[in-house]
């Protein structure tokens, strides 16, 4: 009896197991059913410390009142106008060295997003780690906050830094594609400060363990695409998100970019390869970072837009008179013969300022399906 009974407990564990999978794929991130759209927001460099008693850096005629709850209040400002259907926050998060907590200045930074119930997911700068919690500690309290899709690692893997994970955005629901990856999300730890400062002083770099992973996550998801009904022939399209900008976001001139760079790339002082590995992938059509706040422009190189967001928090250097700003990111499906939503057909971006008006500049297409997709 003693053995039926584990039996019984043991399958229902198992069975239970097997229903919360299943909910929490049908419950993720997908489409719109009536817009066949997938809206994203991209924060950059909140650089967030202890609230309404940290002082703002470069805006002009700063009064004693500018604080870090400025920066509270463009989230909010922001998330409303453009309802995204998810917050991206790409590294500096907190400014380590003046946040007396890092937990609860962590909290202030992201309450808009988890006040709203926006779903979000965050990567690490070089600054998030500079106060009290060490990067993992960082991330490891990043994933038990409210609505966050954050990660710590893939499970089961030895891949260096903390927090590198992809998210599917599935087809809409109703559509063929409804339990299908139709944008491919990945997100990586661009670390910090480099490992080997005697021999290569700067940035840190994504690891070849990062790489690694990357293209074995992308190689499934395409696979996994591919056989899908109504999907196109290419595969679903991927945007990755990490901190510090590659060195090939030095490529650009004011001649073949759309936006400004106002400082230099700050990118390691060695190149690991990885935007290689992206094109070497196929999958990824536009890469997304922060690091250098006064560059905000997207250029195309080698059939990837390499994109900077612009710097968003008060507590973050800028420029006096250049509004702090954000990068929002549309896709959107085409319909297929049938009337049915299919494949992603475009995606595009444009940023918004903190300004009067919350004003939208830099509208561009950053990719488009070709004629064989």
């Amino acid at each position: 009896m003693e053995i039926i009974k584990l039996y019984n407990r043991n399958l229902y564990l198992f069975l239970l197991l097997i229903t919360t999978a299943m909910a929490a794929r049908t419950e993720g991130l997908r489409f719109g059913k009536k817009s066949g759209e997938f809206k994203i927001i991209q924060i950059a460099d909140m650089h967030y410390a202890n609230g309404r008693s940290t002082g703002c850096l470069n805006v002009s005629n700063e009064e004693p009142t500018c604080s870090d709850l400025n920066t509270t209040d463009f989230l909010y400002r922001v998330f409303r106008a453009e309802n995204p259907d998810l917050v991206v926050f790409t590294g500096d998060n907190i400014y380590g060295s003046d946040a007396t907590d890092p937990i609860k200045s962590m909290d202030m930074a992201f309450a808009p997003a988890l006040a709203l119930k926006l779903p979000w997911a965050a990567v690490l700068g070089n600054h998030d780690q500079e106060s009290s919690l060490s990067r993992e500690g960082v991330m490891r309290h990043i994933i038990t906050m409210p609505h966050t899709l954050s990660r710590l690692n893939p499970d089961g893997s030895d891949i260096d830094g903390y927090g590198n994970y992809n998210i599917e955005i599935d087809g809409p629901e109703g559509s063929p594609l409804v339990n299908k990856s139709v944008l491919n999300l990945y997100f990586l730890d661009s670390g910090d400060y480099s490992t080997v400062r005697t021999i290569v002083p700067g940035y840190g770099w994504i690891k070849p363990s990062q790489q690694v992973w990357f293209q074995k996550t992308s190689s499934q998801l395409q696979t996994m695409y591919k056989g899908a009904p109504h999907a196109q022939k290419e595969s679903a399209p991927g945007l990755v998100y990490f901190h510090i900008p590659l060195p090939e976001y030095s490529s650009f001139d004011s001649s073949n970019f759309t936006g400004v760079r106002q400082e230099g790339i700050g990118s390691a002082s060695i190149n690991s390869g990885f935007f290689a590995t992206m094109v070497e992938a196929g999958d990824v059509k536009a890469v997304f970072t922060g690091h250098d706040h006064l560059n905000d422009f997207c250029g195309k190189l080698t059939g990837i837009q390499l994109c900077y967001a612009g710097g968003f928090g008060y507590h973050a250097y800028g420029k006096a008179g250049w509004p702090r700003r954000t990068r929002v990111v549309s896709a959107f499906l085409e319909k297929t013969a049938d009337g049915q939503w299919g494949g992603v057909k475009s995606i595009k971006t444009w940023k918004r300022l903190d300004d009067q008006f919350l004003s939208t500049i830099d509208s561009q297409v950053l990719w488009s399906k070709g004629p064989t997709g």
